[in-house]
Order: structure tokens, then sequence, then C-alpha cells
């Protein structure tokens, strides 16, 4: 997956307004991180509404039992999917039809589906019930009916196929309705470098039985498969495999990349979507920090906030401006006058901890060795008895 930080979120951004700006608190962003700790200028999460045996409002809903407009059978039939719809609003494999797909591509998700083998079944081991669940086309989690059958444990009910066992059998008896709840992230790529071997968490109605696998392969049968680059959405599909098995309640939530406002590995194409991100932000409190302000703490503290974010030369050269002159402004006052400036002057030399300790600027800083000469100067420093 070729990820893209400022693509995912530059749209949250736009739509958010920070309920209140605290300026320099936590630490600063840095080449990992495009914020920082406690930062109202982060983008609040979008409101949803998740209500109990519904789909989220985000989700998008890929069967509701009405149809299957939503999916297509899989290569090589195409045309239009040939499974069938039953009572009780499920799909019903039809046997030696093949796979069926989504039309919709998708990437990394939370997926619903509920699941059922047949009523009345015969044999044992891989012929109960058999179907799969595949991510992107190509990472299996295991549907069959494991109830009361034996079977190879990389293959029964909610395993990663030929790759990892569930952590408890969780199976309902034949024909009674299932769950799965299914959080995957799909593997990262630099190139042909991966980062991240993608994860797949599940819970099996309602128990956890995958906890963030990470995934070694691709779906396969009797060999191993490595992972291997690939596009960044792809449908998902549902296995045919000679077996009725039903399916009904199917919907899925695109999520973001784990990596969705962070770097991985220090990699440089992450890094640099985490700088325009941060680019993004200080433009955003530049053009609220009006350096004009009479009040030349106050566009001081604004101004220094926005270089924690980006030390372009325009937004250093103002810092250096309105530093000389606010320490001008001190050195002017004298007595009860420069007393009454106790509070402020503290709160710029926290302002410079932050900077100093996050490495945004040097301890040598300017504003910073001005700024203790000042607290000095005046006793600024010392304890009361």
């Amino acid at each position: 997956m070729k990820f893209n930080i400022f693509v995912i979120l530059a749209g949250c951004f736009m739509g958010t307004t920070a309920a209140m700006a605290v300026g320099l608190y936590g630490d600063t962003p840095d080449a990992n991180h495009a914020w920082a700790v406690h930062d109202w200028n982060r983008p609040l999460p979008e409101k949803i509404t998740a209500d109990a045996g519904k789909p989220p409002s985000d989700a998008v809903v890929l069967f509701d039992g009405s149809n299957l407009d939503g999916w297509v059978n899989s290569r090589p039939r195409g045309g239009p999917a040939s499974w069938k719809i039953v009572e009780g609003g499920a799909v019903e494999v039809v046997p030696r039809s093949g796979a069926i797909k989504t039309i919709q591509a998708f990437g990394d998700c939370q997926l619903h589906i509920e699941w059922a083998s047949p009523r009345q079944i015969k044999g044992e081991g891989q012929g109960r019930g058999n179907s799969g669940v595949f991510l992107m086309g190509k990472y299996e989690v295991q549907v069959l009916d494991s109830y009361d059958s034996v079977t190879y444990p990389d293959g029964q009910a909610s395993a990663i196929y030929a790759e990892n066992p569930p952590l408890v059998n969780a199976c309902r008896p034949s024909g009674e309705w299932q769950t799965y709840d299914i959080i995957f992230h799909q593997p990262l790529w630099d190139g042909d470098k991966l980062l991240y071997h993608g994860s797949i968490t599940v819970l099996h109605n309602g128990v956890l039985t995958q906890d963030h696998w990470e995934m070694e392969g691709m779906a396969t049968h009797c060999r191993r498969k490595s992972l291997a680059p690939h596009a960044d959405k792809l449908p998902l599909s549902l296995q045919e495999h000679g077996n009725s098995t039903r399916f009904r309640n199917i919907w899925i939530r695109e999520i973001p990349s784990r990596y969705a406002n962070t770097t991985h590995g220090g990699v440089a194409a992450c890094e640099k979507d985490v700088m325009a991100l941060r680019q993004k932000t200080a433009k955003v409190l530049f053009a609220k920090a009006d350096p004009s302000d009479s009040n030349k703490k106050a566009a001081l503290d604004r101004m220094l906030e926005v270089i924690s974010y980006d030390k372009s030369a325009e937004y250093m050269k103002i810092v250096d401006d309105l530093s000389k002159a606010y320490i001008a402004e001190l050195d002017a006052l004298s007595g009860e006058k420069i007393k009454s400036k106790k509070g402020d002057v503290l709160s710029v030399k926290r302002n410079c901890d932050v900077l100093t300790r996050n490495k945004v600027v040097p301890a040598a800083f300017p504003l910073n060795v001005e700024i203790i000469k000042v607290i000095k100067a005046n006793g600024f420093d010392r304890k009361k008895r």
C-alpha cells in the first residue's frame, strides 16, 4: 500500500474548528507526529450514530437482504452475482457458481458479516459449510462449521486460513447464525520494502479469536504465499466452496491507515506527509497570529506556536522581530511596572522551555537568552519565603 497521510486527513482538517486555542502545551510536532500532545489544532473525530443492532451511520451496507446489486461474480465469469437470496433476508451460496465480490473496492476496514452453515451437514472437516471472507480478495478469514467437528486448526472457523488458528473455538451449532466483526489493516510498502505486515483482528460471536494477527502471506492452500505489493483498494470477496452457506447483514467501514498521522520507521515519504500537515496547521495559525498586534506578548505567543509546526525563514524572521520588540518593552519598564509583568514573562519562558525541550530551537535561541536575563535581573526566579 502506498499511503498518503496528507490525503487521508486533509479533508478532516479543513472541516474542523478547535474549541479553544491553548498555545504551546504538550510536546511539539516532530518528524513522526503531525500534531503536538494534547493539541487543540488537531482534527476532532467525525461524529457518527451507532445504534445497537444497526450499521453505523458511516458504514457502507453491502447486503441488507434485498438484493445483490453491489456484487458481481468473480473472475473469470463476471456478470451479476449468481448466488440466491433466500427467506429471512440472507444470500445463499450456489454450489459450483463461483465466488462473488463487491463492485466497490476497499482497503483498511471494519467489517461486520453474519453467516450460517447449512442446517443439514454431512461429513467432517472442510466439507461442513466451507466458505471464506477474503479481505481485498487476498487475506482469508475462514468460514466453516467447527462446532462439533475437527479439521486442521489453521483451517477451522475464524482461522486466518493456512496461517493462524483462532485463539478459541467460538462456534455455534450447525445452522445457527454466527457473526464476524473484523478489523483489517493491509500491509504497508515503501516500493518493494515491506514496512508493516498488516493485521487482522476477529471477534467471532463477540469473542476475540484473532488478536491483531500480523499476516505472513496471502491466502493459499497447502503452500505459503509471500506478501507482495498490490493496489491500495480491492474488492471484498466471499468464497464458493461447494457448500450452501448463507450470509446476511454485511456492512463495512473504511478506516484510516494505522499510520494516518505518524510516520513508520522514519520513511522519508511518510515524513514528507507529516510535514505537509504541519505546514498546513502553521498556515492556519499564522493567519490568526496578527504580528502587527500592539500587544507584542500576545503576538509573540501565537508566533511561537506557529514555529513549533513550521520553522520557515518567514516565520522565524517575524519571531525574531517580535522578540526584540517585546524585550525592548520590558527593558523600558522599572519598579512596579516590570513586577506587574512577572506572569507574562514567566509564561514566555515556559513557551521557550517547550520549544527548547523539543529541540525546535536551541537553548541559545535569542528570545530564551534575553528572557532569562529579564527573569534574573528582576528576581522572578526567586522563591518566596
